[in-house]
């Protein structure tokens, strides 16, 4: 049972009092300040106000905190409980300002990538609405309706952005409404009455082996400035192309504590707040790109593994260069505007090359690619061996850069180990040395009588056909037939060789 009593306490410095009610609920005694005071002559001795315009005002406010308490349940409540429930208030509560808070969490998790998308869809809404403002009484059915219809011409926002929107709105209703208390601050929730659209089915922006070869080997545009923005976007395409789909978010966060003997070892930030395992997944830099990756690797005194962050301020602004790159070499190739290729065409062409043509499951796609592929609770308490993904991703380089083939299943050798960083050469070793452009081999020989790699180059160089424009990439893999340890090397016409 609660007790509701005006009275005052101590005298103020003024020598006047404040006039409180005092609720005593289960024994326990708590006090809730109103706006008025009372000089020593309007206190009767039990410490309650005789002013009669005072008493009126208390006698008001104790009647309406006596309705409340008669429409709950409270037998149970703490005096605490009690007087906060008495002291909420009807007042409108603001969407936009519950979405700031909530998307602010997010980032003090570290979901950065996340928040980004809620920010985009509260962004969005407001401009819809026409203010940065919004009620929580404005979002009704019909105006929620209305606006998911304004994204129907959208691929992928009409369904990400509402998915966002009701899932801040779900956690304001947790937040702000206590059903136990009868506190009820958001009065409905309208999304029981939306069906949210799907969005479109993601388009296969795979190309072919051919394709592949055609836009790494070939001259990159001419431009004048020092780091062209093509030679970014061949180079991470070549990366992400032969790290089994690596993202470019992943490529720019990487740090020094993420590459080991030769291996990467990082959490994919797409995913990695989503899955038990934290979306971790290790491969192997081949031969085949470790010149292009040491290419780009930062200063010792660095944390991050490449130097890519000290020419972009973050992962976006980096994906989107490396995009602006990629397709300066599709215009320069005569691609279609509309078939332009991007980062992302390279990620989809390794899972299709690997599916289609290296003998690979759709697991196994998967496990390569770092998707779940359901198993992320039992990803989470096993230690996973991924030598699978690195073979299987040796096999997608061999398909593409060393065979000719076309659209077919593809019998790829693997490579055992990542070659020593120093691959020893005297003149009594036999060398076996292979030249390829664009998946053809080109050039070939086997002797001895080789001191370095560059003399083992120079050789297969003077089998080149001179008709090779300047700028195209040719790969030299070499073998040194004794010790059984293989290397590749990449090197341009004008730069590498002449």
């Amino acid at each position: 049972m609660t007790t509701l009593k005006a009275m005052v306490r101590k005298p103020r410095t003024d020598g006047l009092y404040s006039v409180y009610i005092r609720v005593v609920h289960n024994r326990k005694p708590g006090y809730i300040k109103t706006p008025k005071i009372v000089d020593a002559h309007h206190i009767s001795n039990d410490g309650e106000p005789t002013d009669p315009v005072v008493n009126e005002y208390c006698a008001m406010l104790i009647r309406k905190y006596s309705d409340r308490l008669n429409r709950t349940n409270t037998s149970l409540w703490s005096v605490k409980e009690v007087i906060d429930y008495l002291l909420e208030t009807d007042e409108e509560i603001c969407f936009s300002d519950y979405a700031k808070l909530h998307i602010k969490q997010m980032l003090v998790e570290n979901r950065e990538r996340t928040a980004k998308n809620y920010k985009l869809a509260v962004a969005h809404l407001e401009r819809y609405i026409g203010t940065t403002q919004i009620m929580f009484s404005q979002l009704t059915a019909n105006v929620l309706k209305k606006w998911i219809e304004s994204l129907s011409n959208t691929n992928r926002a009409k369904e990400m952005y509402p998915t966002c929107i009701r899932q801040i709105f779900k956690a304001a209703i947790t937040d702000l409404n206590d059903d136990e208390k009868g506190i009820e601050k958001i009065k409905f929730n309208p999304w029981l009455k939306i069906t949210i659209p799907k969005s479109d089915s993601t388009v296969q922006r795979a190309i072919s082996a051919e394709a592949c070869r055609e836009f790494f080997n070939r001259p990159l545009p001419e431009t004048k400035m020092i780091s062209s923005l093509p030679e970014l976007g061949r180079d991470v395409a070549l990366l992400s192309l032969c790290l089994g789909g690596i993202n470019t978010v992943d490529i720019f966060e990487l740090k020094k504590e993420n590459y080991k003997d030769g291996i990467i070892g990082y959490k994919r930030a797409k995913t990695k707040h989503s899955r038990k395992d934290e979306a971790y997944i290790e491969m192997r830099v081949e031969p085949f790109i470790q010149a292009t990756f040491d290419k780009y690797l930062s200063d010792e005194d660095d944390e991050y593994l490449f130097k890519f962050h000290k020419r972009y301020s973050n992962p976006d602004s980096f994906n989107a260069n490396v995009n602006i790159g990629i397709r300066k070499i599709c215009a320069d190739m005569g691609i279609k505007k509309e078939d332009y290729y991007c980062y992302y065409t390279f990620r989809h062409t390794w899972a299709t090359i690997a599916q289609n043509d290296c003998d690979a499951n759709l697991y196994e796609v998967a496990f390569g690619m770092n998707h779940s592929h359901g198993l992320n609770i039992t990803r989470g308490y096993v230690k996973i061996d991924f030598t699978p993904a690195w073979e299987l991703n040796a096999k997608v380089i061999d398909f593409i850069f060393f065979s000719s083939k076309k659209s077919k299943q593809g019998k790829a050798r693997d490579f055992e180990t990542p070659a020593d960083k120093m691959f020893r050469i005297t003149k009594k070793m036999m060398i076996y040395g292979r030249a390829y452009f664009k998946g053809d081999v080109i050039g070939e020989i086997t002797d001895i009588g080789f001191s370095n790699v560059d003399q083992v180059i120079d050789r297969l160089v003077e089998q080149l056909p001179k008709d090779i424009p300047t700028g195209c990439m040719v790969q030299f893999r070499l073998m040194n037939c004794d010790s059984k340890k293989e290397v590749v090397y990449e090197r341009s016409k004008g730069k590498g060789f002449m």
